[in-house]
This record gives C-alpha cells, structure tokens and sequence, in this order.
C-alpha cells in the first residue's frame, strides 16, 4: 500500500490536471460560441445562393456546363479526384480527428488511385505525412479561426484545378453536428454539382414564371458557383471547428470527472492509511507503556 506523502502527491497532481481540464472545457465552449454565431450570420447569403442555382436547374434543365457535368472521356480509373480533408491542430478531442483521417484512408482506398489530398489541420498533415500519403505542399492551413478569406483562398485553388481538368471530382470530409451531443464523419461531393440536387418540385399552387438571364445562364453559373463553393467550404470549416471544440469539451468533461472520482478513491486511501498509522503509534505506545511497567515490577520484586 502507498504511503500517506506519496497519495498526498498523487492528490495534488491530480488537482492540478482538473483546473487544466475545466480551463479547456471553459475555453472551448467560449469559442464554439463564438464561431456558432458567426456562422449563423453568414448562413442566409448562401442559402439564397443554392435558391439561385435551383432556380437555373429548373429552368433550364437541360443546360450543359461543366460545373455540373463530369468531364466525358475519361473510365475511373483514369479520373483524378480531390480529397480536402478537415482535421483539428490540437489532440484531446475524443475520437474527433481519428474519425475523419480513418474516413478519408477509406474513400481513397476505394478509388483509382490517381487522388489528390488537400489537408486542413495539423494532426491530419502529421498523420499523413507519416503515413507516406502525399499532400498538396501548397496547401497548408491550420483549423483555428476560420474565416471566409481563408475558404475564398481554399476554394480558387480547388476551382483553378478543376476548371484546368486536373481534378475531375472534389470531395470535403470533414465533421457535421448533428446535435450538440452526435457528430458524424461525413464526405460530401463539392464538384461537379449533382443536377439532381436542385431539381426539387415545386408545390402545385406555386405559379412558374419565366425566368431571363443576361448574358446567359452559363454565365450567371460563372459568377454564382464559385460564391457557392466558397461559402460551402467555410460552411464546413465552421462545422468542424464546432465539433472539434464540441469534441473536446465532452472529452474535458468527461476527465474532469474521472479525475473527481479518483479523488474520492485516494481520499479513502489516505484516510485508511492515516488511521492505520495513528493505530499503529497508538500500538507502539501502549507497547511501551506495557513494558515499562513490567520492567518497573520486575525490579521491584527483587
């Protein structure tokens, strides 16, 4: 059994892990506020923009442009895709970046072959690289504070590359909250646009009218596609920097309290450990006290 001075020790280490646990659940939780509000406020300029494109869908749905059709000639195995993978920069978030990184290792396992891996987040940079996994060298950004300058950049790289042929088909993996308790791995298609994704009936008593555009639908698509992208792209940086504070508060939460229980259970060690060292010197002096008396009858006997 341990010492008293060396549960004391553990107690006080302990101690000092719950105020750094709590201190991070605090910390997260303010930044999971703050970004949830940020996010809110931009929400409503990209939903009107996906209104825009369900209304040139609808309009002109035989429309041919290559933000919505694969580019033709190519089998699978020859057709290039890209991978942007959102990570965290920091561990101590659960299974957060593990879920994303095992998701990411699937889907490109299953493919040609001929991928291209874009990473946000610097576990997910290590956790490649050390896996020999190549990543785009230009393309290194960190997952705290997204902003909408930072997917505008994201996003022009991505579209410089499809619009030039190199990506047939990019793809976002990354983590959506479902609620403030599930978060999910999910890899969502981010081009070519799926036309039937905006093909959505109208209800009866809605009038169609005819819709004109200038120039032309093609080049309102132009000018609408790359807001889209970008606005989804920060959409799901949002997204992930929420469930990765989300992520963590759970996992602090969770320590802090594992760390209370441990404190019960040493406290009762200690205590048990004290009590038997006050019994024992109780012992010992009454030990001694016996034998005082003994000695003090055996010489007065002589």
């Amino acid at each position: 059994m341990a010492g008293a001075r060396e549960i004391q020790s553990r107690m006080k280490s302990i101690r000092d892990t719950m105020k750094i646990t709590s201190a991070m659940y605090m910390i997260s939780s303010s930044k999971l506020k703050r970004v949830k509000k940020r996010l809110e406020d931009t929400e409503p300029y990209f939903y009107t923009l996906q209104s825009a494109l369900e209304r040139i869908v609808r309009h002109f749905p035989d429309i041919q442009h290559p933000y919505f059709d694969a580019f033709p000639g190519r089998t699978p195995a020859q057709k290039k895709t890209g991978y942007l993978v959102i990570t965290g920069d920091k561990g101590l978030a659960g299974a957060y970046n593990h879920n994303v990184m095992k998701l990411a290792e699937q889907e490109m396992a299953q493919g040609g072959g001929n991928d291209t891996l874009f990473v946000v987040g610097q576990v997910g940079v290590h956790y490649f690289q050390k896996k020999g996994m190549h990543i785009d060298t230009h393309f290194h950004y960190t997952a705290q504070n997204p902003t909408m300058h930072r997917a505008r950049i994201i996003s022009e790289k991505l579209l410089e590359l499809y619009d030039s042929r190199e990506l047939d088909e990019i793809y976002i993996i990354y983590t959506r909250m479902s609620d403030a308790v599930h978060m999910e791995a999910v890899m969502t298609k981010l081009l070519p646009l799926e036309r039937t994704q905006y093909q959505k009936p109208l209800p009866a008593d809605v009038p169609v009218q005819e819709v004109a555009m200038y120039p032309s639908p093609e080049a309102v698509i132009d000018s609408i596609v790359p807001n889209y992208a970008a606005g989804f792209i920060y959409g799901a940086l949002v997204e992930s920097f929420c469930s990765e504070q989300n992520s963590r508060m759970m996992a602090m939460e969770a320590a802090t309290r594992n760390a209370g229980e441990m404190l019960k259970e040493l406290g009762i060690e200690y205590n048990r450990v004290r009590q038997a060292a006050i019994t024992q010197e109780i012992t010992e002096v009454i030990s001694g006290a016996r034998a005082q008396r003994q000695k003090k009858g055996g010489a007065s006997g002589r």
